[in-house]
């Protein structure tokens, strides 16, 4: 396992990022909202992929949409937890250990809706590549990808990271606690990055916080609906 998936597989064990939340995430139901009120796209028998699915909050929920879900994620711990809720709700959800910073066994332009909700955050740029190759390769044409990104912008927390903490690539930096390197994204870089192989249908910015350490912190985050 590389050294990012230690590092989860360690979170997972001991959260201090994650929460042990249950229900699907806020800003993807916002999203499939935003499919069903501007776009006239139920989120419905299709085929998802859920890219870093963690506990499989959203996939689980999604799976009982009567939808075919892939999930996968790089942590043991957190799949295990996955497949024990899909169990006990009577779900069926094509759950796969990986990396999704490497190829996906997965067939070309087979996938309606991908879900990427601060995921490849922590890949480097080899697999941040391949990353968006594999999205490209998968999604039909037409179809729907969700993505929740760390933002830079006029964030101090941030800017105090990458000046203490740098990680070795680009705008990146390394919480120490946890070992994780994680990837902040300008305005511009992130539209220049996905607007190479999507169309950006809405980006918003949001703010939350979150508590580290026994340390709050504001965390702000692209939320971006694009289309292929």
């Amino acid at each position: 396992m590389s050294h990012q998936g230690n590092v989860w597989e360690k979170e997972y064990r001991n959260p201090l990022l994650v929460t042990k939340n249950e229900e699907p995430q806020a800003d993807t139901l916002r999203f499939f909202k935003f499919l069903k009120k501007d776009q006239k796209y139920r989120v419905e028998n299709k085929s998802i992929l859920d890219l870093g699915c963690g506990t499989g909050r959203n996939s689980n929920y999604l799976a009982d949409l009567e939808n075919k879900v892939i999930g996968i994620e790089i942590s043991k711990t957190a799949l295990s937890i996955a497949k024990i809720r899909a169990g006990e709700l009577g779900l069926t959800v094509d759950y796969r250990l990986g990396d999704i910073g490497e190829p996906y066994n997965i067939e070309d332009k087979s996938i309606d809706v991908i879900l990427d909700v601060t995921s490849s955050n922590s890949l480097n740029e080899e697999g941040r590549n391949i990353y968006l190759r594999e999205i490209d390769r998968v999604l039909k044409n037409g179809g729907y990808l969700f993505v929740r990104a760390l933002c830079k912008d006029g964030n101090k927390n941030v800017k105090n990271l990458l000046r203490e903490s740098p990680g070795r690539e680009y705008d990146t930096y390394i919480i120490k606690e946890i070992g994780l390197t994680e990837r902040v994204f300008s305005r511009p870089d992130f539209i220049k990055m996905y607007g190479k192989y999507f169309k950006i249908l809405h980006l918003e910015k949001k703010t939350s916080y979150t508590t580290f350490n026994s340390r709050i912190y504001k965390r702000d985050y692209w939320l971006a609906y694009l289309t292929k």
